[in-house]
């Protein structure tokens, strides 16, 4: 691509300077970023690591994964800075929409530049902030690929009195931790959500109280250390088992997500994880067995649960962004595993949808082409295809997204509700008739399995505003919230495809995941905060980690803390 330059200011989008009278830079300021520690929300792989974009070489380059956003590459200047010119070198892949932000402390972000005109080259832009982290965050591509910067340069002078440390700053890449040691601390909000997506009303410091309150409820009623061997699990009195795959999951997506909110995050997750490799499916040692007994002894047969397995593979890719991977546990290299794995032993080759478990095979071809719709999970695709750079798994999220659509069109057109299971995805798939996997009376209908696909879906259009999923979780979000007339004490357990209330009483199974999909409709506001407060004001029930887990994830997500690794 031809050079070109570009000069543009930024009036009234400047940092609050971190000491009284630190003065607006020149645009003759010398460089300030070569060398320094750097980092990125990913990479294409070996050779394009983030520290490639400030080496000062025009020959090397950073270059995010391919396909995706959004992305980003962020400098730590190692105390704070006035900025004042910003330049990037762009290699063929470059951002047509894109911003460079300004922060203090690497957690809070202020725009100084943004375009959605960018057209490659060189962008040479003048600008006014201040801080000690400067950061490039593409929100589009230019081209099908992914973003790549030969150099990512900053110009200004130093001022304030840096951070106290007691190790100099090291340049790191996307499976290290960055000086802070967390790349998502809770509560940093680095990844934005779509545009227009909703946040309960509040200020996100009290939004995020309630979650470390009901957070730190959950783990002393839920996290236990009861075999010994270092290990931590997540117990289930709710589940035929006190240990479930499942459970274990989520343990493993919540205490990645809590660092920075809990100092034991990393103890617990590294325990959770310990448990899991020290309990391998008989069918894929890369898998989690599903089921132990109170001896944490796997029982049932040792095989696999898909739910619990994409969660487990979710919850290593979180904890290598979070912390690195070059401590005890390398969670990429794991990630990496248990994500093949998945694909291997987890998807029908022939539908390129999830199964039950990886104890399915053709021999038994109505549960082979059967399917759980909580299991459906677009945004643990999107990480998948991120880790590995397969792009089978954008191949299969398109699947499961033009199985959802097809669902609610023939068979929820009023309400959007999914079935807890499918069978026939071979040919003409519909709700299970009869029992698939656990209960005739309600394998077809919206009940304990299919009551988490508001939340599933919703999360994948909140953070990305992909249509397919924004379509689906508004649909689902138009119904409930008529149908109860705004009060979420109204929601029913369990609901036939049409809307028919199956059972009475309130669950947080139930009422909890709504809340993901009212995010995602701009008119659902009052609604949105009604759901909150429902969450809030309704004690845990310590006799389910199934409600409360979801309870604990869903307020995650919409609060604004949930991204994807």
């Amino acid at each position: 691509m031809g050079g070109r330059t570009m000069a543009f200011g930024a009036a009234g989008l400047v940092l609050g300077l971190l000491v009284a009278g630190t003065t607006i830079a020149s645009a003759a300021d010398p460089l300030v970023s070569r060398g320094k520690a750097v980092t990125a929300s990913s990479s294409e792989g070996s050779g394009f690591e983030a520290a490639k974009a400030v080496d000062g070489s025009t020959s090397t380059r950073w270059a995010s994964v391919e396909g995706h956003d959004p992305e980003w590459l962020r400098v730590d200047l190692g105390s704070a800075h006035t900025i004042s010119r910003v330049k990037l070198s762009w290699e063929a892949a470059y951002a047509k929409s894109y911003r460079v932000q300004t922060s203090s402390d690497g957690s809070s972000w202020t725009d100084v530049y943004s375009t959605s005109a960018g057209d490659g080259g060189t962008d040479d832009l003048t600008l006014s902030g201040s801080g000690r982290y400067v950061r490039f965050y593409g929100t589009a591509r230019g081209t099908a690929y992914g973003y790549s910067l030969w150099e990512f340069e900053v110009y200004g002078v130093g001022g304030g009195t840096p951070p106290t440390t007691t190790t100099p700053p090291t340049t790191t890449t996307t499976t290290s931790p960055p000086p802070s040691g967390l790349g998502h601390p809770f509560g940093s909000r680095q990844t934005p959500y779509a545009a227009g997506t909703l946040r309960p009303s509040g200020s996100t410091s009290t939004l995020d109280a309630k979650i470390v309150d009901y957070y730190q409820r959950w783990k002393a009623a839920f996290v236990k250390q009861n075999c010994g061997n270092g290990w931590y699990q997540v117990i289930s009195p709710d589940a035929k088992f006190p240990y479930v795959a499942e459970a274990q999951g989520y343990g493993m997506v919540i205490t990645a997500q809590m660092a920075g909110a809990d100092p034991d995050a990393k103890k617990i997750f590294d325990g959770l994880l310990k448990y899991k490799l020290a309990h391998p499916s008989v069918n894929n040692p890369d898998l989690l067995a599903a089921e132990q007994d109170t001896a944490c002894k796997s029982v049932n047969g040792s095989d696999s649960a898909t739910d619990g397995d994409m969660d487990t593979a979710y919850g290593l890719l979180l904890a290598d962004k979070q912390w690195g991977s070059s401590g005890t546990y390398n969670y990429k290299q794991i990630a990496v595993k248990n994500v093949n794995a998945i694909k291997k032993s987890l998807i029908n080759p022939s539908t390129n949808l999830l199964l039950m478990g990886d104890w399915s095979g053709p021999d038994d071809s109505r549960k082979y082409y059967g399917s759980r719709s909580s299991d459906w999970m677009a945004d643990h695709f999107r990480a998948f295809r991120n880790a590995t750079g397969d792009s089978a798994w954008d191949t299969i999220r398109a699947k499961h997204q033009d199985l959802i659509a097809t669902l609610q069109s023939k068979y929820a057109a009023s309400t959007g509700l999914l079935p807890d299971f499918v069978q026939d995805t071979n040919s003409t798939a519909k709700p299970a008739v009869g029992e698939l996997l656990e209960e005739a009376a309600t394998d077809g209908k919206y009940w304990y399995n299919a009551c988490r696909d508001p939340w599933r879906i919703g999360a994948d259009a909140a953070l990305t505003g992909d249509g397919k999923s924004l379509a689906a979780a508004r649909k689902m979000n138009s119904w409930i919230k008529s149908k109860t007339g705004g009060d979420p004490s109204k929601i029913a357990v369990g609901y036939q495809l049409n809307g028919t209330q199956i059972d009475s009483g309130s669950d947080a199974a139930f009422v909890a995941p709504f809340a993901v999909a009212a995010t995602t409709d701009p008119g659902s506001q009052a609604w949105l905060d009604a759901l909150w407060n429902k969450m809030v004001n309704t004690p845990i029930a310590t006799d389910t980690y199934f409600g409360a887990s979801i309870q604990l994830q869903v307020m995650i997500t919409v609060s604004g803390n949930h991204w994807i690794p």
